[in-house]
């Protein structure tokens, strides 16, 4: 083999394998460090490009996730309202049904009017007040709510459900008197059953949407899943990876020193 202080072979060699050494060293430092495969389209362009359509997916998800949630607050205070307008009617009839004894005096009449009405003040406070983030499905002029549910566009329509003092009928009741106070008992226990009723649609709606955003956040964690088999690295064998390239690559820093050493040789032959 020629000797020549021109064209030194080895160094050449040594510097290549030095140099795809380093490129894989950096390769997996990189992985260690995002705990990724694939961080880019240069690493695996198929596998990249699958990664973010999936990754769209949960990010539209996650979008119907909290219209799920926003529609299960909705809905879960106009139950709660309905509820507690239930157990006031509840009271109401009981007062009714006082009311209605035949030779009570005035003063009792009275009394028991005061709070009959005053209950029926507590529903319309109640009703009022049922509202969250400016939603209300229990007043007179309550629209349907539309819950967004998956993320092609379809949608659970929660029914409103007029439960105000008006439209359930005990506006102008009252028991100032036997005769008034038996009218206000049948009009009572009618709003009875159509507050019973009210709440059975809410609550099958509630049911509806409660189960979507159970299915919806299950499919998200298979979703989120996938892409981690996708694209997440084996942080032990990158470990291991990581530990070996840099013995490489040291091996390679002193085998490119042995090479670049060798034309000093040829001194040899000239002293």
């Amino acid at each position: 083999m020629a000797m020549s202080v021109n064209t030194n072979a080895g160094a050449m060699i040594a510097l290549q394998s030095l140099s795809s050494t380093s490129r894989s060293l950096n390769t997996t430092q990189l992985r260690v460090t995002t705990g990724l495969k694939v961080n880019g389209p240069k690493d695996d362009a198929a596998t990249f490009a699958i990664a973010q359509n999936m990754r769209g997916d949960i990010a539209g998800m996650n979008a119907v996730k909290t219209n799920l949630a926003l529609g299960q607050s909705i809905t879960n205070v106009a139950i709660d309202a309905g509820k507690a307008i239930a157990d006031i009617l509840t009271e109401m009839k009981a007062k009714s049904v006082q009311a209605s004894q035949e030779g009570l005096d005035t003063n009792s009449y009275t009394a028991l009017n005061e709070e009959f009405t005053a209950l029926r003040a507590q529903i319309e406070s109640i009703v009022a007040t049922a509202e969250f983030n400016g939603k209300n499905l229990v007043t007179s002029n309550a629209t349907n709510l539309k819950v967004l549910s998956t993320v092609d566009g379809s949608t659970i329509t929660v029914t409103k459900q007029a439960i105000d003092a008006t439209t359930i009928g005990i506006r102008t009741a009252a028991l100032t008197n036997a005769t008034q106070a038996g009218t206000a008992l049948t009009a009572v226990s009618q709003a009875i059953i159509t507050v019973s009723n009210a709440l059975a649609s809410l609550g099958s709606s509630a049911k509806r949407v409660d189960i979507q955003a159970e299915f919806t956040g299950k499919l998200m964690d298979i979703l989120k899943q996938g892409v981690g088999n996708l694209v997440d690295a084996d942080l032990a064998e990158e470990s291991a990876n990581l530990q070996a390239l840099q013995i490489k690559q040291q091996l390679g820093v002193q085998a490119l020193a042995i090479a670049n050493a060798g034309p000093t040789s040829v001194l040899a032959l000239f002293q």
